[in-house]
C-alpha cells in the first residue's frame, strides 16, 4: 500500500510523521535536522522509499489572516526538493505548534528541552488532519 509522508519544516528541524498503510492514522517519525539542508533531503527522500510513500504533505504556516509570510515562503521552496519525484501537498498548520505543546502536556512528556518532539507531534496533526479530510 502507498502511504504519505508528512514535513513539519522549520528553520533547525523537520518534523516528520508518516500514514498507515490505509492512510486512517498518522504516527510519529523522530525530527531530523534541517542542516546540512542536502542531508536533510537524501533522508526524506529515504523515509519515502523505505515507507513506499508517494505523496508529501508539508505544513504552510500561514499567518492568522491566511496570508503567506516568508516562513511559509521557505516551506514551498524547501518542498521544490521532492516535486519532480512526489505529490506535493500543502496543508495549513496555523496553531499545530501550540496544539503539539498541549497533546504532550496532557501525556506528561517535557517537550521544552526536546522542541524535536514538538515537530514530531505537529507533523503527526497535519497530516492526521489532511488524512481525516480525505
Amino acid at each position: 500500500m502507498i502511504r504519505v509522508l508528512c514535513l513539519d519544516v522549520g528553520t533547525k528541524r523537520i518534523g516528520i510523521a508518516i500514514s498507515d498503510p490505509l492512510g486512517i492514522i498518522a504516527s510519529p517519525i523522530p525530527a531530523i535536522s534541517r542542516t546540512p539542508e542536502k542531508k536533510a533531503i537524501d533522508n526524506i527522500k529515504n523515509l519515502c522509499k523505505n515507507y513506499n510513500a508517494k505523496t508529501i504533505v508539508v505544513g504552510l504556516p500561514k499567518h492568522m489572516n491566511g496570508t503567506i509570510g516568508t516562513q511559509a515562503e521557505d516551506c514551498m521552496n524547501f518542498a521544490k526538493n521532492f516535486e519532480d519525484e512526489y505529490e506535493i501537498v500543502f496543508e495549513d498548520e496555523r496553531l499545530t505548534s501550540r496544539q503539539a505543546e498541549h497533546n504532550l502536556a496532557t501525556v506528561g512528556k517535557k517537550y521544552t528541552k526536546n522542541k524535536g518532539l514538538v515537530d514530531t507531534e505537529s507533523a503527526c496533526i497535519i497530516l492526521q488532519q489532511y488524512l481525516d479530510r480525505k
